[in-house]
């Protein structure tokens, strides 16, 4: 067993993998890293290069849906060009065909704790990278305007981003519609609506968003 281990090329996405197929496959989250990595037949030494704990692989998968989004949307070479809220837009579609890839696994991962804020532990490091994001495009939409009353506060609206995408996360969820058609709107009326408050600009999508919601919570 020693020689396969040491033959064995372990590395994090690897451990990634390994562990999304262990809480599939077992239905249920490991007792702790010795028991994880003795079924996976790899040294816990190999494990701890990598991460500290069980909760820690859990928020880097969250962090590596962020991440090769970001890598996904950044091949567009026209990206660069696209307007803060189609940058916007461009994140959200990507970032959810990426976890509808991953949607056995997502589902599992945020059904694991009946408690709330437990499984919101996991996305602490993906609440980070949103935020980021989102200040990002307020500050380059800042750095064209002239005067201090027309700039826009990166703080609250990178706030407002993660909660929103916590919104279509939980629709996500629920969605039971061929191709999570219903998620696609979801994402664009509420995009589309933020920006809206965000820029002051006619109440026409925000009263859209209003009638689609409560067109589906009546579904």
């Amino acid at each position: 067993m020693a020689a396969k281990t040491k033959t064995k090329k372990v590395t994090e996405d690897v451990i990634i993998a390994m562990y999304m197929d262990y809480v599939l496959e077992h239905e249920i989250v490991p007792k702790s890293v010795y028991k994880f990595c003795k079924v996976n037949d790899i040294d816990e030494s190999m494990f701890y290069q990598y991460f500290g704990s069980v909760a820690g692989i859990q928020k880097a998968i969250w962090s590596a849906f962020y991440s090769n989004t970001e890598v996904l949307i950044t091949k567009n070479k026209d990206y660069d060009s696209f307007s803060n809220k189609d940058k916007m837009l461009t994140f959200f579609f990507s970032f959810f065909e990426l976890l509808t890839l991953n949607r056995s696994y997502a589902l599992f991962a945020l059904n694991t704790e009946s408690n709330l804020m437990k499984n919101m532990e996991q996305l602490k490091g993906l609440r980070k990278h949103v935020k980021s994001f989102a200040s990002e495009l307020i500050e380059d939409g800042n750095a064209t305007k002239n005067l201090k009353i027309t700039k826009h506060n990166p703080r609250l609206f990178s706030e407002g981003a993660w909660v929103q995408l916590l919104f279509i996360l939980k629709f996500w969820m629920d969605d039971d519609s061929p191709g999570f058609e219903k998620t696609d709107v979801a994402i664009e009326k509420s995009i589309h609506t933020a920006f809206d408050v965000f820029d002051n600009t006619p109440l026409d999508n925000i009263i859209d968003f209003g009638k689609f919601l409560f067109k589906e919570k009546l579904a």
